[in-house]
């Protein structure tokens, strides 16, 4: 088991056992991308929200949803205030028993929260008795876990790198299409076509997607309505309840209740 401090080195493909867990209580991180060769990875946080981004996708990840990583696979983990770091690297061989080998965002129910924060807390070394029982049914509730599908496909044009890197880590918004072709010397027209060619939504759609994950970050983090409102530039606090439940089918309030 690990408890890892802030900015503490760590290398999980160094480690020979089939089942490695970790914890930490974080605020402002960035991996860097990176990629684990021969461990598959559960990245989840009980408390906070993590922004986890790939070669082309970004996901967010609040304390109702984990994401699995498959081996090799590049990502990127950031979140600007305190989270609740938890991580399970599963040997790849072992792991591909029970998981396919791809990227998948799944519901964690009460059970699986519970599991995996005692997974986490176990001694690195070969599997007991108990903790193979406790794998057995973490493995079933994994089986049967739904699957999110909020996700944003990334455009990575080069003309884009710079802004593009801005939204990720949180320090600006993407803005109004006009606005956004002053800022980078491109044309509307090109910014429209690089989008709708790299993430198959034109770039207003794009933006209310980012606006959608950025809000729900922003209410896990303990934003009012009011705030997140403001930061995300709505006309109203009305105009971001509707935008919020045309899109998840909630209110911001219900949509944390229900997932609670």
């Amino acid at each position: 088991m690990a408890i890892l401090k802030q900015n503490e080195e760590f290398d999980a493909d160094v480690l020979k056992e089939k089942v490695i867990g970790i914890a930490s209580d974080m605020v402002m991180h960035d991996s860097g991308f990176h990629d684990h060769k021969t461990k598959a990875q559960l990245l989840y946080a009980p408390s906070g929200c993590m922004t986890v981004t790939t070669s082309d996708r970004q996901f967010v990840l609040p304390p109702f949803r984990m994401l699995w990583i498959p081996a090799c696979e590049v990502h990127r983990v950031n979140f600007r205030n305190i989270v609740a770091y938890r991580s399970i690297y599963f040997d790849n061989e072992y792991a591909e028993k029970y998981m396919n080998s791809s990227l998948r965002v799944l519901h964690v129910n009460s059970l699986l929260k519970e599991i995996i924060e005692r997974i986490c807390f176990w001694e690195w070394s070969s599997l007991k008795v108990d903790q193979k029982n406790v794998l057995n049914v973490f493995w079933d509730e994994i089986a049967k876990a739904p699957e999110e599908k909020l996700e944003l496909k990334m455009p990575v044009d080069r003309r884009l790198k710079r802004i593009v890197e801005e939204w990720t880590i949180r320090i600006s918004t993407p803005p109004m299409l006009k606005k956004l072709a002053e800022e980078t010397g491109a044309v509307e027209k090109t910014i429209t076509r690089i989008f709708k060619k790299e993430t198959n939504l034109s770039y207003q759609e794009w933006r209310q997607q980012w606006r959608l994950q950025r809000s729900i970050e922003l209410l896990v983090d303990g934003n009012t309505i009011g705030e997140v409102s403001h930061i995300l530039d709505f006309s109203s606090d009305s105009a971001f309840i509707e935008f919020f439940k045309k899109h998840t089918g909630s209110t911001p309030l219900q949509y944390l209740i229900k997932n609670e």
